[in-house]
Order: structure tokens, then sequence, then C-alpha cells
């Protein structure tokens, strides 16, 4: 049975072990940071079952990690995110080290804010909340439907009505823009997302449509995408971050969408795998492959539907099949739910629900108006220990120090 008990608060009292926060350094591999920091390859990597070492090369550079280390500098425990569920959490006891895969406990905020226009709505979300991420959703929000170096004048108005998850006290995670508002020429223009986490404009017409086509034909879906589930028989956390297409040997493998690739080459999990670069910080992954298309390089642009390599069995793989991952800024998406989306017609009786939604957000959003709603930076909170409560199954935290 997994061990779940993770960080005994008695090891606080003994060695005044704190958390610490740092980021993911570009190009640092799950391998070289056990090396960096003199961790144990065997039970934190080579001792893993296959899952477990594919997990380990989803991590993202660029996301927030949590450690504690002893007086010594040597590590007591560290938080690897995976995705906004999921966590790698790599601890020691009794001089041993362990690995395991652990849910992230978090809580979703429904905020919002309004400014007035000064230069222009990504450098005045930027100046007001300090988010690069806040400015990037409302940018892209409106890009197919407003020109904003044009329309645009000084002290027009902006709403913001989005949702961000927090994990001890601090924004984690992608915002999420619920509803939005900008005022143009007098008239105001407004987005939502609707149930089908797409969005729409005022009239309820979709303002997105989306570049992916299916990377293998005729293919059976062997496993598709989760970001968290407990294993009933193994007693672990699992993820699956992406698609697998189950197909035989050689099988063509297609670009999903027009694009560069970023990476082509070896990885120990992925085996042989291309990575592509697409527009709005989308990247496509192509991994298990048994060869690549000759002449392919990184920096090579690529068309939607061209040939990129073929399926095959290479790295951790039971079998011939191409693992296929869809990446928005960094985090893992179901490609499978953005293609069905995207080729879904609005019904009759969906518009009527997407009204209401839009009459309730209208109301909110000039509540926010009315009442100048202005925004909150999240407050410091005190360092904090983890452990993980065996009769809950959650992460817990209790003051360090």
């Amino acid at each position: 049975m997994v061990r779940l008990f993770l960080f005994l608060l008695l090891t606080i009292s003994l060695y005044g072990a704190r958390v610490e926060t740092f980021r993911w350094s570009n190009g640092e591999t799950y391998l070289s940071f056990l090396e960096r920091n003199k961790l144990p390859l065997k039970p934190l990597f080579y001792s893993l079952d296959e899952d477990e070492k594919q997990l380990t090369e989803e991590i993202i550079s660029g996301v927030h990690c949590k450690e504690t280390r002893d007086k010594d500098g040597s590590v007591l425990q560290v938080f690897i995110p995976l995705n906004e569920e999921l966590q790698i959490h790599i601890y020691k006891k009794k001089e041993e080290y362990f690995f395991e895969t652990i849910p992230i406990i978090s809580e979703t905020r429904t905020e919002a804010f309004i400014l007035k226009i000064q230069n222009s709505p990504y450098q005045d979300i930027l100046d007001e909340t300090g988010s690069k991420k806040l400015a990037t959703i409302f940018v892209e929000g409106f890009q197919n439907s407003l020109n904003f170096r044009k329309d645009l004048k000084k002290g027009d108005t902006l709403v913001m009505v989005y949702e961000q998850k927090y994990r001890l006290g601090q924004p984690f995670s992608m915002p999420t823009l619920k509803a939005s508002m900008i005022e143009v020429h007098g008239k105001n223009h407004y987005i939502y997302l609707g149930a089908d986490e797409r969005y729409y404009n005022q009239d309820g017409n979709e303002l997105q449509g989306y570049f992916l086509g299916i990377p293998v034909k005729n293919a059976r879906i062997s496993s598709e995408f989760t970001k968290k589930r407990f294993h009933p028989i193994l007693k672990k956390y699992r993820a699956h971050l992406g698609v697998d297409y189950a197909a035989g040997r050689g099988t063509p493998i297609y670009s999903a969408g027009d694009g560069r690739i970023s990476f082509i080459g070896d990885s120990a999990g992925y085996g042989k795998v291309t990575k592509i670069q697409h527009s709005d910080g989308y990247l496509t992954l192509y991994a298990h492959q048994n060869s690549f298309k000759k002449g392919l390089r990184s920096g090579s642009n690529i068309k939607k539907g061209e040939v990129i390599g073929y399926v095959g069995s290479t790295g951790l793989s039971t079998g011939p099949h191409l693992h296929f991952g869809l990446y928005k800024d960094g985090e893992a998406i179901d490609p499978l739910r953005v293609v069905q989306v995207a080729t879904k017609k609005i019904s009759s009786k969906e518009r009527e629900a997407f009204f209401k939604l839009k009459e309730n957000y209208n109301k909110d959003i000039d509540s926010h108006i009315t009442n100048e709603t202005k925004f909150v930076r999240a407050s410091m909170p005190e360092n904090v220990c983890y452990f993980f409560d065996e009769d809950t199954k959650h992460e817990q935290s209790s003051p360090a120090g």
C-alpha cells in the first residue's frame, strides 16, 4: 500500500525546515534535477513503473515548485506540479527517499475588476494586476473580433470576470475568463464562456475556431486524457496527459495544425518524439514514433496534415501507438474535447441556455462597473509545511518554522 503520510511535524521542530518556492528551470530534466540535488536515482526514477517514469517528462519549465531542506541543505521533500490537479512528491523518511504522485488541493475563486484604458488592454491589465496570464486571456478572447490598435481610446472601460485557482493563498495555474466587456466608441462589446467551454459574443456567435486535425487516420483510441485518477488496484494516483491512438507500426502520423517544430529527437520516456509549436501558445506532442519523416529538424515549418513520422513503440511503450499531447501555454488540455467542440453547432435549446447565462453575466458586469471593483492582490501567506492525510486523502498544511 502506498504511503500517504508525507511530512512529519517533528521534523520541523528538530530542523526548523521551511517551505521554499522555486521555478523549474528551462532545459531542466527530472533526472538532471535529481543529480544536481544529489538525490538517489534508483528509488526516485529507475525503480518507478513505466507510467510514473513517463509522467516525469510532463514537468513544464517555469512551473512553481516547493521544497523543504535540512539544516545541512539536503532535500527533505519536493512538490513538483504536473498540472493543476496532480503533483510529484519526493520525500525522505529514515534516510530513504520515496516517490509518489498526489493530488493538488486548491480552491477556486471567482474574481473581477474594472479599469479605464490608458495605453492598451494588455499593458493596462498587466500594470493593474501584474499578471501576464490575465492580460493574455483577455486579449486572446477578443483577438478575432476587435482591433484594439484602431478602435480603442483613452478612458474606455474594461471589465474582467474570471476564475482563479489558489494554492496556499497564492494564484495557481492559468485563470479562466468567464465573461468580459470592453467599451469601444461608446458601445459595449462582450464575450462569454459557454457551458461547452467555448467563447461567444453577445449575439451567441462562437468567437474561436480550432485548428486541430486527427494525427492518425482510422486509428483506435486506446487511452483517453485524464489529469488525475486514483487507481483502485495499484492504490496510486495516475495521470495520462494526452490521447493514445493504437495503430500498426509504420502508420503515418500527421501534424494536427500549421506550426514549427520546436523539438525532434529521442527522450527516455517518450522515445522518438516531435513537438510542434503553433500560434496563440498551442503546442502538440507526438511520442513513441518508430521513425521521423526524412528531412525534418528543429525549426522546420509544418503544414496541417503533413506527415511528420510513423507510429512505433519506442521509449516506455507496451505496443505500437501514438501518444498525442496538446498544450496551451504550457498546460496540458484534452485534445478530444477540443476537436469535438470545434465541429459542434449550438442548438436552439443551447442558445436559450446561453442567453440566460449572458443575462446573468451582464448583471454581474454592470454591478462591478457601478461599484468600480478594483483588482485585489493576494497577500503572501506565512510559510507552511505539507502533509497528506491518510484518512481523508487530502493535502494539508500547517504553520512551519
